[in-house]
C-alpha cells in the first residue's frame, strides 16, 4: 500500500508544547512592537513547517490504519487480487479523509500558532536573537538546507525502514505471541476452537 505517512516534525512538535507552557506560564511583561513584528515575520517563515506538521497529524492516524488494514489481510490468507482491490479502496478513502480534513486542521495549526509557538519565541528570544534567526532563515544557506535536509530524511527514513522487517518481524511475531498469551487468546492464524455446545434444557 502507498505510505501517506509524512515525516514528523518533532523538533517543531516540542516548540508547540513548549509555547503552549510558555504561554499558560510567562508574566505578562510588555513586549516592544518591535519584537513584536520580528516574532509575526518569524511567524510567517515558519508557517510550511506549520502546516507540514498538520498534514502530519491528519495523516498519521489513517497511515496506522492502512497498516493495520493490511495486516489483518495477511492474517486473513486473502487473495492476491482481494488484497490489491482492498488496498485500492482503503487508500481511496484515506485521500478522501485527507483532502476534507486537512484543510480544517492546516487553517487551526496556523490560527494557533502564534499563540503557542510564536508565544516562546517572543517569551525566550531577544530582539537581537530574533534579528539573527530571521536573517539566517531568510539566507541562500538556509533556503537550500531546509529542503535538502527534508530529502536527507525521507532517504534515510525510508533506508531504514526498508530494513527493519527481517529484524523486528520476528522479534514483534513473538511479542505478538506473548501478548495472546497474557490475554488467553488462540495464536495468530490458529483455527477457531470448537463451537460451545447448545446449552439443555433446565429439566422440569
Amino acid at each position: 500500500m502507498k505510505r501517506l505517512l509524512a515525516p514528523a516534525l518533532i523538533a517543531f512538535a516540542a516548540v508547540g508544547v513548549a509555547g503552549t507552557a510558555a504561554a499558560q506560564t510567562a508574566p505578562a511583561t510588555p513586549t516592544s512592537p518591535a519584537k513584536k513584528e520580528l516574532v509575526q515575520r518569524l511567524m510567517r517563515l515558519q508557517q510550511s513547517d506549520v502546516e507540514s506538521f498538520a498534514r502530519y497529524v491528519v495523516e498519521r492516524p489513517a497511515a496506522q490504519m492502512m497498516r493495520d488494514a493490511e495486516m489483518a489481510m495477511k492474517q486473513q490468507a486473502a487473495p492476491q487480487e482481494k488484497r490489491e482491490a482492498a488496498a485500492r479502496a482503503i487508500e481511496a478513502e484515506v485521500k478522501k479523509y485527507v483532502d476534507e480534513s486537512y484543510p480544517i486542521v492546516r487553517d487551526r495549526a496556523v490560527k494557533l500558532a502564534p499563540s503557542t509557538i510564536g508565544a516562546t519565541f517572543e517569551a525566550k528570544m531577544t530582539e537581537d536573537e530574533l534579528k539573527q534567526l530571521i536573517a539566517w532563515l531568510e539566507s541562500p544557506t538556509a533556503k537550500k538546507y531546509q529542503p535538502l535536509a527534508v530529502e536527507v530524511r525521507n532517504n534515510f527514513s525510508q533506508k531504514l525502514v526498508a530494513e527493519m522487517p527481517p529484524i523486528l518481524d520476528p522479534k514483534l511475531m513473538a511479542l505478538d505471541g506473548r501478548i495472546r498469551t497474557i490475554l488467553g487468546v488462540p495464536p495468530a492464524g490458529a483455527p477457531a476452537g470448537p463451537a460451545a455446545p447448545p446449552a439443555r434444557p433446565a429439566s422440569k
